[in-house]
């Protein structure tokens, strides 16, 4: 779904580029139209008066506006009543949202994998903390001497588990930015207004998240300035995004991809469906 959504808006950002190039097009033929319309009137005139000349009597019909050249004007006026010669700054966070979305989504994939090869750790957790006597003990290490290879974890899952990490929250945060400042009206025409007064374009823009300033910034190929709008709240536009480790936690314990993996439960319950002692 968010990648139709993203072509969607792609295709948007094109239509919206072309709106001046159609006017310009159609407006032009029928200038042309109406440049050989004069003409032929003005030769009318100076041959009618002197006698001095006929065309073949079809030669107006050349300079007819069609009811095509007619319609693709109106419609080029219509489209470009709603043309933003400074770009569409909304448009463009959307994408830069959407886009961080796949690669947040593609890095949860490779997280999902490496949790499920890993996983038989919390097997192993599970049954050593159960072990409560000599003989349980005993069965434990039966249990891991039988099973070390496939029970053993290696440096490369546990890189791929602490980067696909590292990359989730980078995009999730990267998304979510985007995503609450092209929400925002205010932030929206705050933007625009350094847009116009660059003398650019949204597109022509670079727009990116900075964490450690906590804003999202935009830069420009006309000047040196930035032009930010904080999520700490810090400015009167009043975005307050940043929530607690504790939020953060909470809110997971309450998503649908905890609530259907392994740790929300027993290794028993989800690797065999084994949940019959929850």
């Amino acid at each position: 779904m968010k990648k139709m959504i993203l072509s969607l808006l792609v295709l948007s950002s094109v239509a919206q580029s072309s709106e001046l190039d159609s006017l310009i097009d159609t407006s032009n033929a029928i200038v042309d139209q109406i440049d050989r319309g004069i003409k032929l009137v003005g030769a009318a005139q100076e041959y009618a008066y002197t006698g001095s000349g006929l065309s073949d009597g079809s030669l107006s019909s050349t300079a007819h506006i069609s009811a095509e050249q007619l319609q693709a004007y109106n419609s080029a006026l219509s489209g470009m009543s709603n043309y933003q010669a400074f770009g569409d700054l909304q448009t463009v966070l959307e994408e830069k949202a959407y886009t961080e979305l796949d690669m947040m989504d593609e890095a949860i994939g490779v997280f999902t994998e490496v949790v499920v090869d890993m996983i038989a750790v919390q097997e192993v957790a599970e049954v050593s903390e159960s072990a409560a006597t000599p003989q349980e003990e005993a069965e434990v290490q039966t249990f891991v001497a039988d099973n070390i290879e496939s029970l053993t974890i290696t440096q490369d899952e546990v890189e791929t588990y602490n980067d696909s990490l590292d990359s989730i929250e980078e995009h999730a945060n990267n998304a979510s930015a985007f995503l609450s400042v092209a929400g925002n009206k205010e932030a929206v025409e705050f933007l625009e207004q350094g847009i116009e007064n660059a003398n650019t374009t949204a597109e022509e823009t670079n727009i990116f998240y900075d964490s450690n300033q906590q804003w999202v910034a935009m830069g420009y190929n006309t000047t040196r300035n930035l032009t930010a709008v904080y999520l700490n709240g810090n400015d009167n536009i009043g975005l307050d995004l940043y929530v607690t480790e504790a939020d953060i936690l909470a809110a997971g314990s309450e998503s649908e991809y905890y609530l259907t993996g392994p740790t929300a439960y027993s290794y028993d319950c989800f690797m065999n469906s084994d949940c019959t002692e929850l």
